[in-house]
């Protein structure tokens, strides 16, 4: 069996291995249209930054070493022009020397990946504009930033390349302006927990223009005009192109190969496209979203891989099938780890789920054994059916551990209230007796159990300033002092029973303290006393950070704003 791979980097790669793994006896070849053929593409930002020190750290394996190891063929700097499906061949050209030649094979297997999304706009093409997406990008960027010493710098994307570098240039003293067109950062996340995402970008120094959008660019000189709808342009020593990715799918489109979502190639589960023994993974094809069940593109390496390997078992005569993927990433920002799985809010509505969430602030370990830290998780879950459809967690430490165990609940398809149940360990250092991802599910066990009603930051502004309410803060004299929601009576936590005849039965009770614990006790309280009480979910630091952040505070306060 002749297996021909177009395409390294992680899908292609790790096909590539696996075949020789299941057939001793199978020629491979593995065409690289750059000078790599596996390497580590989510270092790339590193290596700029010069966190990964030597070159070739970002290699995993050479052309040399994957023919000592495995007998691969790898050509790299060749390029894969033209598939003749009827005939079983492909064209290639040698980058180098231009020479063309034909290539049969008997399994064809495309991992062409996706590219930068460069639009056409004016001026992209100048030296000082570039994109990140191979070793070679890396090399220009990190040779430019050695030699020119670029003071200041424009990014435009806030997604996890751009974000990555923006950090990375941050820290060799280069002055990083983000500019995006959406409102927030980071689409996998919901705009409410992005907030802090903009909050640490910004205490680090980095700009943000989000909102914008870019018209095009001008090179003037040694700078680069970045040129704004609506504002005035922005000068720079450097750009960086970040706004997306886009499926390499050419080859696929000429060849007759059934298309997906975006030009994506679409395969079935065992990873076959639409003609007979040419199968497909990685960034260029569409996968099933594991949550909706809907087409997605998903460009992220974990899938990527799982992917190269289902289509070498079935190239090998096996029965693999992928199921779809979920989206699981994890993302290092200065002081913050930023995590996400399964579905925001924003899909989850395109979807037409009904769902609800819960917000919380719980400790990364035991908050008695020095150094806890506070993270911000938020879990979405169906409500009917109680199936878990997401989470978005920012945090210090802690936040990978807990992210990984509730995308492991997805996958498994565990029920919300199951999260209670998880046995997880525990030790001081490392978690508590309940752990964040138990707190998640008590607290959704309470809500559909009916006992506890909550509100969330967005709907603050509707809450009654009229009288017809309660609105109760019971935190203590001091945080409360030093900032609250006007309109909002504080009454200690500790203090509430002795109180309980200063408020009327008869109106309903909405109730703030700093996280959502104290207004959840309260509530829990209140509620034995024949009250009608809901608390406002995440607490007034959650409420906080999203309004100020979207600078937006003062004109959604209930009945105005108090800060002392």
């Amino acid at each position: 069996m002749k297996v021909v791979i177009v395409g390294g980097v992680a899908g292609g790669a790790s096909a590539a291995a696996r075949i020789r793994r299941l057939d001793e006896h199978a020629q491979i070849i593995m065409i690289e249209r750059s000078g790599y053929v596996s390497y580590a593409n989510c270092g790339l930002p590193y290596y700029v930054g010069g966190v990964i020190k030597e070159q070739e750290e970002l290699t995993l394996q050479t052309p040399e070493s994957f023919w000592d190891r495995f007998r691969i063929d790898v050509r790299v700097r060749q390029e894969v022009t033209a598939i003749n499906p009827a005939e079983k061949t492909v064209t290639v050209r040698t980058l180098d020397s231009g020479k063309i030649y034909t290539e049969t094979y008997d399994k064809l297997l495309l991992a062409p990946g996706a590219k930068p999304t460069v639009p056409a706009l004016s001026g992209v093409s100048s030296e000082r504009v570039f994109t990140l997406r191979t070793v070679e990008d890396t090399l220009r960027i990190r040779h430019f930033v050695e030699d020119q010493k670029p003071k200041n710098a424009v990014l435009a994307g806030g997604g996890f390349i751009g974000l990555e570098m923006a950090e990375n240039l941050t820290e060799m003293g280069v002055s990083v302006t983000i500019i995006q067109r959406p409102n927030q950062l980071l689409a996998p996340l919901d705009a409410d927990m992005a907030s802090f995402v903009h909050a640490e970008m910004r205490r680090h120094g980095v700009t943000l223009r989000l909102g914008e959008t870019v018209t095009g660019f001008r090179q003037d000189g040694d700078s680069v005009l970045t040129l704004l709808e609506g504002s005035e342009p922005l000068r720079s020593d450097m750009v960086l192109l970040a706004i997306g990715v886009t499926p390499d799918t050419y080859l696929a489109k000429e060849a007759g190969l059934e298309l997906g979502i975006r030009g994506s190639i679409a395969v079935n589960e065992r990873m076959e496209t639409s003609v007979p023994d040419i199968y497909a993974v990685g960034d260029a094809v569409e996968v099933t979203h594991f949550v909706t069940g809907q087409k997605a593109l998903i460009s992220l390496a974990g899938p990527a891989n799982k992917q190269g390997r289902i289509a070498a078992d079935n190239i090998c005569g096996g029965n693999s099938h992928f199921h779809g993927s979920q989206g699981s990433s994890v993302l290092k920002l200065f002081g913050l780890t930023v995590a996400s799985t399964g579905i925001n809010e924003k899909a989850a509505q395109a979807a037409e789920i009904a769902y609800d969430k819960v917000v919380l602030f719980p400790a990364s370990h035991a908050a008695y054994y020095p150094g806890a830290q506070s993270m911000a998780m938020k879990v979405l879950y169906e409500k009917e059916s109680l199936r878990l459809l997401g989470a978005q967690i920012v945090g210090g430490e802690g936040v990978d551990k807990r992210i990984d165990v509730l995308a492991t609940a997805i996958r498994a398809k565990m029920k919300a209230l199951e999260l209670t149940e998880l046995d997880l360990s525990y030790a001081p250092p490392y978690s508590s007796a309940k752990d964040p991802v138990n707190m998640a599910g008590f607290m959704i066990e309470d809500l559909e159990s009916g006992k506890v009603r909550q509100f969330h930051w967005n709907e603050v502004e509707d809450l009654p300033c009229d009288g017809n309410a309660t609105l109760l803060d019971v935190r203590t004299e001091g945080e409360y002092r030093r900032g609250h929601l006007n309109g909002f009576r504080n009454i200690p936590l500790d203090d509430l029973r002795e109180h309980l005849d200063e408020l009327e039965r008869d109106k309903p009770v909405y109730v703030n303290c700093q996280t959502g614990l104290r207004s959840y006790l309260a509530c829990r309280l209140l509620t034995q006393y024949g009250f009608t009480c809901s608390h406002l979910s995440g607490g007034y630091s959650f409420y906080q950070v999203v309004t100020q952040e979207r600078q937006t505070a003062r004109s959604v306060y209930p009945c105005g704003m108090e800060k002392l």
